[in-house]
Formats: structure tokens, sequence, C-alpha cells
């Protein structure tokens, strides 16, 4: 297979299942590969066996937040140097330093913008 024929893969770590569905819908249609897990275990796992180009992730999951999360990707082998963006609701003073300082490389804050956002992936696989 050659480089050219190969996707970007994205996995997208969210609980909300219409949140999943919309990222999911705006980057396939970019050529991206999106693979989903609904929950921080499950996104750990599948970052493991994957190896994503980039990692999106919620900050406020269920049981393990996005910034454990974050950390526990950033310890494990050939993940240290992915992407991890944080896709969040939280927009408070504070929260985008929050994610940066718990190991983000970036931070996009929702609702996303459906029109900018595969840019904003673009530029991180760009890094």
């Amino acid at each position: 297979m050659s480089e050219q024929s190969v996707s970007p893969r994205v996995l997208y770590i969210e609980d909300n299942p219409d949140n999943r569905t919309l990222v999911k819908r705006i980057l396939e249609a970019e050529g991206y590969q999106v693979l989903e897990a609904e929950n921080g275990r499950v996104g750990i796992g599948l970052a493991q066996a994957i190896r994503p180009d980039v990692i999106l992730v919620d900050i406020n999951l269920p049981e393990v937040d996005g910034y454990e999360v974050t950390g526990r990707l950033r310890k494990l082998d050939g993940l240290g140097e992915v992407p991890i963006i944080a896709l969040t609701a939280n927009v408070m003073k504070g929260d985008r330093e929050k994610t940066l300082a718990a190991g983000c490389s970036g931070y996009i804050q929702k609702p996303i913008d459906v029109d900018l956002l595969p840019v904003q992936i673009a530029s991180f696989l760009e890094r």
C-alpha cells in the first residue's frame, strides 16, 4: 500500500454518541479514517492497538476523565509524540491552560466549527 493511499487515522474518545457521529462525518468527508471510543479505558486500549495519527479526547468523560486519559497515553510507548487534542465544552478561564498542562497538544472548544475542524486537525498532523 502506498503512502498516498493511507488515510490519516483519528481516534475520537467521546462518551456522547451524537458528538462522535458529527465529528466522524465531518472528518471522513475530508478523507480521514475515524475510530471511536465511548470512554477513556476503551480509548487507551484502542490507541495502543491502532497507533492513530492524532487523538481527539473529550475532557468530561465518565470514570476516567480526559486529563487522566491524556496522561496515561503520554506514558505509552509509541504514543508520546502523537498529537492529542482536547475537544471540549470546558471553556472557562484557565481550561485551555489546564488541558495543555495535562499533556494535550491543542485545544478545540465545543460547539465545534464544522468548516474549521478539518483544518485544525490537519495543522496538528503537519507538525
